[in-house]
């Protein structure tokens, strides 16, 4: 690790537990233990504490991975063998997987967040105001002779 750089920057669960305690105003065990009495009570809840620990799953697999690569390193003469480079693309995988949560956990912690504020307003910003329906609601015109297909023919038949 470069000087200057506590160990706890590198830590995103640390982090991101930090940040749903303050924003729940409790520590993690009893949000757990809240959701988990009624995970209806409070939906928003419910989401950070199902992706917090799907988080935490993917930290401890992060964990053993580098633990994993580090002991193959230890024991490498001069050039890395496939097998340890591909305990260093499990490496990647798993930061990869870890950073894709934490930042569903993160997201869900913005209520500023693109996409969570009112998304028919932000649609309708994008795209403009719409001045008909979205779909055609009029049956397609059909050439005078060209049969109906039967399931369709049964089905206007009741």
């Amino acid at each position: 690790m470069p000087d200057g750089i506590p160990d706890e920057a590198e830590d995103v669960l640390g982090v991101l537990t930090e940040r749903v305690e303050i924003h729940f105003g409790m520590d993690l065990g009893r949000l757990k233990a809240a959701v988990g009495s009624d995970p209806t009570a409070h939906p928003g809840a419910t989401e950070v504490v199902k992706w917090h620990g799907l988080l935490a799953q993917a930290q401890s697999v992060l964990d053993r991975a580098e633990d994993d690569l580090l002991a193959a390193l230890q024991t490498q003469q001069s050039e890395v063998d496939d097998p340890t480079m591909g305990l260093a693309h499990r490496v990647n995988a798993a930061v990869a997987v870890r950073d894709g949560r934490a930042g569903v956990v993160a997201w869900l912690l913005d209520p500023d967040a693109p996409g969570k504020k009112n998304l028919a307003a932000e649609r309708l910003a994008r795209l403009g105001p719409r001045t008909g329906p979205a779909v055609p609601t009029s049956a397609a015109h059909r050439p005078a002779g060209t049969p109906t297909p039967a399931g369709r023919a049964a089905r206007g038949a009741r």
